[in-house]
C-alpha cells in the first residue's frame, strides 16, 4: 500500500515537474529584443526617420519609452505609436545630423510585471 502511494506521488511529480519548470521559466525570463531598426552598430543615412524595437512578447506602449541620445544628452524623446504591433515599439524621429547616437529603450510588459531597458548604438552618416 505504501509503495503504491509513493509510486503515484512520484509519477505525479514527474508529470507536473516539466510544466512547473516551463511556467516558472516563462514568468522569470527577461523581455528580449528580437529585432530593431536601426540594428546595433548600424550606419544609417540622413533621411532615416523610422525607429523600432521588436520584443519577444507584448509590451505596454503607453508606459514604454524610446529616447535618442548622444553621450549623456537626450536628443529626442520619441513617442511610440499605439497602433503598432503589441510586441513592437515604433516611432518616427526628425532627421538627425551626422554623428554617433544611442537608441535607448525602456519597456514594461503588458502584465506590468517586468521592466527592462537597453541601448542600441548607431551612427548617422551623410554618405
Amino acid at each position: 500500500m505504501m509503495l503504491r502511494r509513493l509510486t503515484i506521488a512520484a509519477l505525479m511529480m514527474m508529470a507536473a515537474g516539466p510544466l512547473a519548470t516551463l511556467s516558472a521559466q516563462q514568468t522569470s525570463d527577461d523581455v528580449r529584443v528580437t529585432d530593431s531598426a536601426p540594428k546595433a552598430h548600424a550606419r544609417i543615412g540622413l533621411k532615416s526617420s523610422a525607429f523600432f524595437v521588436r520584443f519577444d512578447r507584448p509590451v505596454d506602449h503607453i508606459k514604454s519609452t524610446l529616447v535618442i541620445k548622444q553621450g549623456d544628452k537626450v536628443i529626442e524623446r520619441l513617442h511610440p505609436r499605439l497602433e503598432s504591433a503589441p510586441e513592437v515599439l515604433f516611432a518616427a524621429a526628425p532627421t538627425l545630423p551626422p554623428g554617433n547616437y544611442v537608441l535607448h529603450w525602456a519597456v514594461i510588459t503588458v502584465q506590468g510585471t517586468k521592466a527592462k531597458e537597453g541601448d542600441i548604438p548607431f551612427q548617422v552618416s551623410d554618405q
